[in-house]
């Protein structure tokens, strides 16, 4: 099945000379992906020793590995302490039109990013996400943010809503199979990421943390609760939390405000990058649209289209709409997520009166698909969450 992040990683090589970091969670695809865009890339894994003494050796025995092969591919040579200082003097001693370095990892290479990073102008970020309905339907390059709607076969966004967007769960669709994976993905996620790469040692307590945010799904976070519960210090909590989300195991939705500095103040909600772990329906639903408006406005941002980014709204007498999706620092879209209703939400009829802001939709996910091109209507209106997400990535 062809993925978004293969065109992803043609279409950077067919026009950039800087190596791509290719980075997401662990399971998504991201080798697969490489292996598949750069079929004769040299593959070389931090995690095998033979592949990890090449690296250690020095630019020189990679080289001489590459032979005649046009490309490399260094999968999770984050976990080299030398890591950055290893690729820059790799790129700037290979650097040509015809050598193509691609840089794939499962903790966020993003994270690492400073101002006086030493591999500052030597790459461009690229960032994998699960399989999304549109992609599910058929991957496209971005050369504008949405496209024409259409069907996806029912059964398999049955399947993608019930087992997630990692692809071996997604494509066998087995419930023992799926229960299987997500126990040994855990168990790499806690024992190996970070414990090993984060050198954290309260693992028990980052686990239970973990089945806590699982249950509050979408929920306000108050860091003091969770701190309580676990007895903790709050700060603590909050480095536990953004350990997390490097792993992407969670991410945090922040509430839009005009002031960005009182924005960043508030409480955030959290969600999961496998929405399938979450049992509660309606709060799967959320989070299924949670992802793939994440996944939306990370593929618009990184192709240059803008800057993106995810918000919800909330007012002091408790108006709320799920999402908002912002373009430059301006309200674009919201997005109310219900499973059944299909009349329409007074709070989001509320915030689109009251904001200069396009498009303002209902989605309803037991809701039929239709052939309805919703970014050409400018009005609160309810759609079909399968019309609706075929529309993005």
């Amino acid at each position: 099945m062809k993925r978004h992040g293969e065109l992803l990683i043609q279409e950077h090589f067919s026009q950039n000379r800087q190596m791509l970091f290719l980075c997401g969670p662990r399971q998504v695809g991201k080798t697969t992906c490489a292996q598949t865009a750069l079929p004769k890339a040299l593959y070389l894994n931090w995690d095998i020793e033979d592949d990890r003494n090449t690296i250690l050796s020095g630019q020189n025995s990679v080289i001489e590995r590459m032979a005649t092969k046009p490309s490399v591919i260094f999968d999770e040579i984050h976990k080299y302490p030398e890591w950055k200082n290893f690729l820059k003097g790799f790129f700037d001693s290979t650097s040509t039109d015809s050598i193509h370095i691609l840089v794939t990892g499962s903790a966020r290479l993003d994270t690492y990013r400073k101002g006086a990073d030493s591999l500052m102008g030597r790459y461009l970020l690229q960032r994998l996400h699960p399989f999304s309905v549109a992609e599910l339907i058929q991957p496209r390059l971005l050369d504008e943010e949405y496209t024409a709607p259409a069907p996806i076969n029912p059964t398999l966004f049955s399947n993608l809503l019930n087992y997630g967007g990692f692809p071996e769960p997604l494509l066998k669709a087995n419930r023992r199979f799926s229960n299987q994976w997500k126990k040994i993905r855990r168990n790499q996620l806690f024992r190996e990421d970070i414990r090993d790469l984060f050198n954290v040692h309260e693992i028990g307590q980052v686990e239970v943390l973990a089945e806590l945010l699982r249950m509050q799904s979408g929920q306000l976070t108050n860091r003091a609760a969770l701190a309580r519960k676990l007895r903790a210090a709050e700060n603590s909590v909050s480095n536990w939390i953004s350990l997390l989300e490097k792993v992407y195991y969670s991410f945090p939705v922040r509430p839009w405000s005009k002031n960005i500095s009182r924005s960043l103040l508030k409480e955030p909600k959290i969600f999961l990058w496998d929405w399938s772990l979450i049992s509660d329906v309606g709060a799967r639903n959320e989070n299924f649209i949670a992802s793939h408006l994440l996944k939306a406005v990370h593929a618009w941002t990184d192709a240059g289209l803008g800057d993106y980014g995810l918000h919800y709204l909330r007012t002091k007498d408790q108006r709320e709409v799920d999402f908002l999706v912002t373009r430059d620092d301006s309200p674009w879209f919201m997005v109310e997520v219900k499973t059944s209703q299909e009349r329409l939400s007074p709070h989001l009829k509320y915030f689109y009166e009251r904001m200069d802001i396009q498009h303002a939709f209902q989605v309803v996910m037991n809701k039929e698909y239709e052939e309805v091109d919703l970014f050409n209507i400018n009005r609160p209106v309810v759609v079909s969450a399968q019309t609706f997400l075929s529309q993005l990535v």
